[in-house]
């Protein structure tokens, strides 16, 4: 039987009296009154310095074998194992081939290696949650874990436990789990498990507070050709203010997990915390995942999150990425030729330096990388962004194209099916019996008409594309696929399994369906026996929605069909408020909250609409009834932003 998280979907409270961030004591147990909210408490987050260093504490063998390697290391030698550089990964730590250390590959992301020929599309991390089911999550783990390696790939992006999901909004809560931090710690914990029983590193990610993507990085300045800002004075990132006993209970408490299992990294986000960024904290990377949680690993920060040299590193930041301060070349840096001035001129101490190589080589001797494992696919250099012509070392790279997929497609179908939530089913409209006419309405049924890459055409990052199945969302959280089956596809083979003569009738475009008179036109005999409408709405790295209602107009293709037909289902990737305006209506019989299933998207919802699996899936997340309930945590307004000449 699955080992299934049987627990009430809740904020978990401290039964002890708790500290609120003015130092003031603000009551015990559960039902405490938090502090008065005071704007002048966030403005600056606390000071804690020193850096702690490793002792490696439960790994105390691979933290020997990391204290001699580092012994070994010259100055220079240090200051290049801290810093990323041009490479065929995504992100890449430089050889030092005196010592036989072939560098580090780091691979995006939560759901696949991103960039990469021949590898499978999982599930995503809100279809993980939706299940509700342990051995999958950490079954997916160990698969995708398979798959990196075998790409030779050291370290995973993923998974993702930050945004953990403050706004319904933000455009990268599909990537994590669920807003409640229990639900997303367990999920995390299994999945790190999972990943690292291969000897592939996993990383946990966006720390901390990372809950919207609008502004995440400053503009204008001398960041303006980084991040396409506009000209004029640094507007500073967003800050996500939090006191005390917030970040203890809801945001800091999935990566206690992560480090209660072992993880090897954790990501510093791009944002601020009480106004001071992400990767340079010394609260929350010194105080909180050094100091309290006792992390033992490194800390690296999110591609171009870093904003200083040594004043990063004594404040707990071990590793720069991707290097250089553009993406594309190694310098200017940071880091790099920066740390090794700033130990000589005595602004940062060579012990600092010290622990930060430690951190890095202490996951990589624990999990047993420095023998025998995969060299880099000699594909991925390609399909990553640093040009070749701009890598400084020689990286040790295998065959190209080699196919880690294995029979993985089974676990992707399985779990995709097993995070899809029933919404509604009235006259035992579900499972389907052997209907002979079958209609298939929604730009979400058919087969993907811009490529198997979602980030392929920049152009549709923001709007995301038309006509085609949306297995996963966009950014770096993607996958490139090698195939998708779209729902119209596992359809007509379902149907024609039993029924060889049946009828499979479908409009796809959402325009046609709600302008033209479709029923006895395009769709004859009419009405078919059940109509099928799939709805997706876009989410992806990079955007937040102003409105939760970017889908298409997707309630006016359910309205349209379901008044010509009398037995309409509609399946959606969101279980969110485009599910309201039809919900009650009686010729919408059923609802499925299908989410985002990966590559096998669907057969995994044929196996439940025909009954080859039973819904099982839950809602990880609440479903308001109209969109102003989320006025509570609203984005930070991006119009205004392009305006503004306050750095704040």
């Amino acid at each position: 039987m699955a080992n299934t998280l049987h627990i009430a979907a809740g904020l978990l409270v401290a039964a002890t009296a708790v500290t609120g961030q003015n130092g003031s004591t603000v009551g015990s147990g559960p039902s405490a009154a938090g502090p008065t909210w005071n704007h002048a408490d966030f403005e600056h987050s606390p000071q804690v310095y020193p850096s702690p260093n490793a002792t490696g504490q439960g790994w105390t063998a691979a933290f020997q074998q990391a204290a001699a390697f580092v012994s070994q290391l010259t100055l220079e030698e240090k200051a290049q194992l801290v810093t990323g550089t041009p490479g065929p990964c995504v992100g890449n730590i430089g050889p030092i081939e005196r010592l036989g250390f072939k560098g580090l590959c780091l691979q995006d992301g939560p759901l696949a290696i991103r960039e990469a020929t021949y590898a499978s599309v999982f599930p995503a991390g809100l279809s993980v949650a939706a299940s509700w089911d342990m051995d999958l999550a950490r079954q997916r783990g160990v698969e995708m874990a398979q798959e990196f390696k075998g790409k030779g790939a050291h370290i995973a992006l993923g998974p993702v436990a930050g945004p953990l999901g403050r706004s319904g909004y933000g455009g990268r809560n599909w990537e994590g789990f669920s807003p409640d931090p229990y639900l997303t710690g367990e999920l995390t914990a299994t999945t790190i498990e999972g990943m690292q029983s291969t000897g592939l590193q996993a990383c946990a990610k966006h720390y901390i507070g990372n809950e919207q993507e609008t502004q995440r990085n400053p503009s204008g300045g001398p960041n303006t050709a980084v991040f396409g800002g506009v000209p004029g004075p640094t507007i500073e990132a967003v800050s996500s203010n939090i006191d005390d006993r917030t970040m203890h209970e809801a945001y800091l408490w999935p990566f206690q997990n992560a480090v209660h299992s072992g993880v090897s990294a954790v990501m510093c986000s791009y944002n601020r915390i009480n106004g001071s960024y992400g990767c340079q904290n010394s609260k929350t990377l010194n105080g909180l995942l050094k100091e309290e949680l006792g992390f033992q690993g490194y800390v690296m920060s999110d591609w171009a999150a870093t904003h200083s040299g040594y004043p990063a590193a004594e404040a707990g930041l071990d590793m720069d990425m991707p290097g250089g301060i553009s993406f594309f070349s190694a310098s200017p840096s940071f880091f790099g030729g920066n740390i090794t001035a700033s130990v000589n001129n005595g602004s940062l101490p060579i012990e600092r330096v010290d622990d930060m190589c430690r951190r890095i080589m202490t996951p990589y001797f624990r999990l047993g990388q420095n023998a025998n494992y995969p060299p880099i696919d000699a594909s991925s250099g390609g399909l990553n962004f640093f040009p070749v012509t701009n890598y400084l070392y020689n990286f040790t790279e295998g065959p190209a194209n080699v196919d880690v997929r294995d029979d993985h497609a089974a676990l992707i179908r399985e779990l995709g099916a097993a995070g899809i939530v029933m919404l509604k089913n009235v006259n035992n409209t579900l499972p389907l019996k052997t209907p002979a006419n079958v209609g298939v309405f929604g730009n979400d049924a058919p087969d993907i008409s811009v490529g198997l890459y979602l980030d392929g055409d920049p152009d549709l990052l923001n709007i995301g594309y038309d006509q085609g199945v949306l297995p996963v969302g966009g950014g770096s959280g993607t996958g490139r696929m090698t195939y998708v089956v779209a729902p119209l596809d596992a359809i007509k083979t379902k149907v024609f399994s039993y029924n060889s003569k049946a009828l499979v009738q479908y409009v796809t475009n959402n325009t046609e369906i709600i302008h033209n008179k479709i029923f006895g036109a395009m769709i004859n005999p009419t009405p078919p026996e059940v109509c099928l409408v799939f709805l997706k709405t876009w989410a992806t790295e990079g955007y937040d929605r102003p409105s939760l209602q970017v889908d298409w107009n997707g309630s006016a293709v359910v309205e349209t069909v379901a008044a010509s037909c009398p037995n309409t289902v509609v399946i959606t990737n969101s279980g969110g408020l485009n599910v309201l305006p039809f919900a009650n209506n009686p010729n919408v019989t059923a609802i499925l909250a299908a989410h985002y299933p990966g590559q096998e998207v669907g057969n995994s919802i044929v196996d439940i609409l025909w009954g080859a699996v039973n819904p099982s899936g839950k809602l990880p997340y609440t479903i308001a009834l109209q969109e102003s309930d989320y006025s509570f945590a609203p984005i930070t307004n991006s119009s205004a932003l392009l305006k503004t000449t306050d750095p704040n």
